[in-house]
């Protein structure tokens, strides 16, 4: 379980016993910003108990500032006030002497796993209960390196900045680059501002090269990040640029022997997991971790004129823009074979597509005129209820009008009355254009286009369609709609159909039948699928017939088409979902389909 930096778990998690505490201190710059990240997704990623990681970071790269170090103290106290942590992750050298100066205050029982050069290490104040990963930076192989890619270097420029550990470092330097002296100069940045390193760098005199140790804070006391920094000293430096370890591999530096931190964050995050699973840290003995297999950047070669030939026997070389066609001869041969055949292959396919997607278009244009024929059938079969639907409406305005015009004819003309009659009329007016509408969507001709659709409300106007045929055969409508349906994604047309052709099917089923009961009912029976069910108390249907009724031209009527269900079939297909009949649990069927909410085909 990952927490923030103020110390509050990120997600609440309810253990069968006390999550252990890790605490990752560093300071944040560099190479202990990636070997942190490191491992803390190492241990995110392979502990088998739930952890609670606690990033501090000292968001300074001045240790020696007494007051920041221990208002630091403090906050760490604070943010575990009961001492209770399970260990210490301390990255770099400035990490592990804080810690040690501290945890006697703060965390006398806790374990600690110093991580840092092996230079930055103070050994002699380790405890029994502490354990070391440490690096060991090779500065004169970096120079090595250097002269045997470049051979014809005369000078180095160091880039480091100003701050005591970086002064630390430049004595090591001094003494590493002691062998190289008469053969080439060494130039340091220390004294200089990151303006002034940058204009330094862009005049640099031929054959020399750049070696970027560190930069955390420059000689006017401003502090930096080594990744930017980077960017801004390839983008002006007149030298290739080298360095010890591979965080900012691929991003401007040339390559070299390099140590891996990624290595690093993998070894530290296994030695920190033994130490939890219970192993005395001061029996663990892991040797100082080197230079990994030299790797070259491919691109930074090109650009300083870098001959392969120079590279150390068993180089990596990285990025490379090679063509493929000298490793790769036999293959691109034997694809370029391949790729005739698959050619003339694919041209066969899609002369059978193109047949394919015409008959399935001539099909469906022969399936949709049929679709229409049966709407016109339906419609004839419909011609009382739908004049009985317009002739409501049209009476309503000859009487109100008539009304309204003895109110105006009178003596004394009743205008509010005359108003009301006039507003009926037009509401009347708005109804039969309604009804003529939704009559003429009904029955008119399918565009194909899909649109978001509310069930509910389309079977209620198919219903209304449809409700002199229910009154005349004494059809109870009995309805169990869900009110929280989506929209399902449909042709209306296509879908008012298939409950048109179930909802007539129903009526005529039921005509022999007493009671009559027409049951619909709409669901959702999963997430995304709206499940509809169209239920009669008629006279049932065959079981032999039941696997047969959706196809073409079946039928059990005496002047049936048998095309009915099939166009049914056919449209809840096409929108996606599935249709179905069994008998009722009394007697009668039940007709019911599902539809997708995405019904995209």
């Amino acid at each position: 379980m990952m927490v923030s930096f103020a110390g509050q778990p990120a997600f609440a998690v309810e253990p069968k016993h006390e999550p252990k505490r890790v605490l990752l201190l560093y300071y944040s710059f560099g190479g202990n910003l990636v070997t942190a990240a490191g491992i803390r997704a190492e241990l995110d990623r392979r502990s088998p108990e739930v952890l609670e990681i606690y990033d501090a970071p000292f968001l300074t790269v001045r240790p020696e500032d007494e007051g920041a170090a221990g208002r630091y103290a403090d906050y760490l106290g604070a943010l575990l006030p009961d001492q209770r942590l399970d260990l210490a992750v301390t990255v770099g050298g400035a990490g592990v002497r804080f810690f040690q100066r501290y945890r006697e205050r703060l965390f006398p029982a806790a374990p600690m796993l110093a991580i840092a050069e092996q230079r930055r290490i103070p050994f002699s104040n380790l405890r029994e209960n502490d354990t070391v990963v440490s690096t060991s930076i090779n500065l004169a192989g970096v120079v090595d390196n250097i002269l045997q890619v470049l051979p014809e270097t005369t000078n180095v420029a160091v880039v480091i900045g100003n701050s005591s550990v970086e002064q630390e470092w430049l004595e090591q330097m001094h003494i590493a680059f002691r062998p190289f002296a008469k053969r080439v100069s060494f130039t340091y940045f220390n004294n200089l501002s990151l303006d002034g390193i940058l204009n330094r760098a862009a005049t640099l005199p031929p054959r020399s090269a750049i070696f970027l140790l560190l930069l955390l804070s420059d000689a006017s006391g401003a502090t930096h990040e080594d990744t930017k920094v980077l960017s801004r000293l390839r983008a002006v430096a007149k030298a290739p640029i080298f360095s010890y370890y591979d965080a900012n591999f691929g991003n401007g530096i040339v390559g070299g022997p390099l140590i891996s931190v990624r290595e690093r964050g993998r070894r530290a995050a296994s030695v920190a997991l033994r130490i939890l699973d219970g192993e005395p840290p001061g029996n663990i003995k892991i040797p100082p971790i080197g230079s990994a297999t030299p790797k070259f950047d491919w691109r930074e070669m090109q650009r300083w004129k870098i001959s392969e030939s120079r590279l150390p026997p068993g180089s990596e070389i990285h990025f490379r823009d090679q063509s493929a066609w000298e490793p790769y001869r036999r293959q691109i041969l034997a694809i370029c074979a391949a790729l005739l055949i698959q050619a003339a292959l694919i041209g066969w396919l899609i002369y059978e597509h193109r047949r394919r997607h015409l008959a399935e278009l001539q099909a469906r244009h022969s399936m949709s005129e049929l679709a229409h024929m049966n709407r016109v059938a339906t419609a004839g079969q419909l011609s009382a209820s739908i004049a009985h639907e317009i002739s409501q409406p049209l009476t309503g305005i000859a009487t109100r009008a008539g009304a309204a015009l003895r109110w105006l004819a009178a003596e004394t003309p009743d205008l509010e009355r005359a108003r009301a009659a006039l507003t009926q009329v037009v509401s009347a007016t708005h109804r039969a254009g309604d009804i003529i509408k939704n009559i003429r969507a009904m029955f008119g001709r399918d565009t194909g286009e899909r649109f978001p659709i509310d069930i509910n409300k389309l079977i209620l106007a198919v219903l209304s369609i449809v409700r002199v045929e229910l009154q005349k055969n004494h059809v109870e409508v009995q309805t169990q709609f869900n009110e929280q349906l989506p929209a399902v994604e449909g042709d209306q047309i296509q879908l008012q159909q298939v409950i048109l052709n179930l909802v007539m099917n129903a009526i005529e089923a039921m005509h022999s039948a007493q009671p009559r009961v027409l049951r619909i009912q709409t669901k959702l029976c999963k997430p995304d699928v709206v499940h509809v069910s169209i239920e009669d108390t008629g006279t049932g249907i065959d079981p032999s017939d039941l696997d047969h009724i959706f196809e073409p031209l079946f039928t059990t009527k005496a002047s049936g088409m048998g095309m009915g269900l099939s166009i049914c079939h056919s449209i809840i297909e096409s929108h996606g979902g599935r249709i179905w009949a069994s008998p009722a649990t009394n007697r009668g069927s039940i007709f019911q389909f599902e539809l997708p909410i995405n019904t995209a085909e």
